[in-house]
């Protein structure tokens, strides 16, 4: 029996905004004779992150790499490659986005449990609760880091919340070794307590928490537990390199996501007593979600155009190397209906707010 209470939108709120959204997006790709699902351009990246988190670690276990400082610099590769399969493929093949064949999306999803994460509990965690409850406290858990840190207004302020605008790029950094660690384990019992790990994965829980062991052990063994018998350095230099990959992927990751939500144009609605929440759900996905540097092309295909959020909300059945080309049709709907489209010029632009907005949760209770 769950225990999940979920919440409803009021969709008659501008219902014909969405209608007319969807109409024009999909009249785009109909117009340009192009698929919603990935092009040769995804294949190519696909390959590259892949590579880049791959290669380095053979050229470390084939002795090509012997160095302590060069087996250091192959972890830090392995870093940048690990955020990249986490933006730019599984993110895409977890939502459905990547192809047209279910299969395809299964096993480029699972390329997260090869970076040491776990698609499962991903897919329960942002498609079935970030994606739907954006920026609901109680229900996104992207904005629920436990009394560590502040992200909703809705949320008690604590006193240590003062400096969280400092601290928190530390946190961050942390971000796959507390999945490594213990992180999913905890949250997939959490989420068999509310009822949706076993609809979600088709299996009992026992199983899939098998699974998710065998997957740790995996990844402990090939990744930290092999280089340090094979490799001709101390066991300390794999250790700290196994670290450094995973502060550079949770603190890449973490700037990436963290400023499309977390920030002063964001509003944070509740559900009332009956458990509605007063809008319809695409306005609300642009009230509560934010672009940035919408124009910086290679940084676009970098972090997998997470940069366009809005247009990942509003359509995350659709690949990302296409958010670039229906952005403008959504920011000229937004606007026809009279519908705030918020868009930072610049990463740094949207870092900067991201922190002052981190100070002032940590420091009001209210945020105007």
């Amino acid at each position: 029996m769950s225990n999940f209470q979920a919440a409803k939108f009021d969709n008659t709120v501008e219902k014909e905004f969405l209608k007319a959204l969807r109409s024009r997006v999909k009249a785009y790709f109909k117009d340009n004779n192009k698929s919603k699902e990935a092009d040769a351009n995804m294949v190519i990246k696909s390959i590259y992150m892949v590579a880049l988190f791959t290669v380095p670690f053979v050229l470390m276990l084939s002795g090509v790499i012997e160095s302590p400082w060069m087996v250091i610099l192959m972890y830090v590769l392995m870093g940048f490659g690990m955020s990249g399969i986490g933006l730019c493929i599984m993110h895409d093949a977890n939502h459905g986005a990547y192809s047209k064949n279910q299969k395809v999306n299964k096993y480029m999803g699972l390329l997260l449990n090869y970076v040491g994460g776990n698609a499962l509990n991903w897919k329960i965690q942002h498609n079935m609760l970030h994606h739907s409850y954006t920026n609901v406290d109680g229900l996104d858990e992207d904005i629920n880091p436990g009394a560590v840190m502040r992200f909703s207004p809705h949320q008690p302020r604590l006193k240590h919340h003062k400096y969280q605008h400092i601290y928190a790029w530390a946190l961050y950094s942390l971000m796959t070794i507390s999945w490594l660690l213990v992180k999913d384990f905890k949250q997939l019992k959490r989420y068999h307590t509310m009822g949706l790990a076993e609809p979600a994965a088709q299996k009992s829980f026992r199983r899939v928490m098998i699974e998710l062991t065998i997957s740790k052990v995996i990844y402990w063994g090939a990744v930290v537990i092999l280089p340090m018998v094979i490799l001709p350095v101390s066991w300390w230099v794999v250790a700290l390199g196994v670290i450094v990959m995973n502060l550079i992927a949770g603190l890449i990751l973490a700037m990436i996501f963290q400023p499309a939500h977390v920030m002063p144009e964001s509003t944070y609605p509740l559900p009332d007593q009956n458990g509605t929440i007063d809008n319809n759900w695409a306005i609300h996905q642009l009230m509560t979600t934010q672009n940035f540097a919408p124009k910086k092309r290679i940084f676009s295909w970098l972090v997998g155009g997470l940069n366009f959020q809005v247009e990942h909300h509003l359509f995350p059945n659709i690949c990302h190397v296409h958010y670039s080309k229906i952005a403008p049709i959504v920011e000229a709907t937004a606007k026809e209906y009279g519908i705030p489209y918020h868009s930072k010029k610049t990463f740094r632009e949207a870092l900067i707010y991201h922190g002052r907005m981190l100070k002032m949760l940590g420091q009001q209770d209210v945020i105007a």
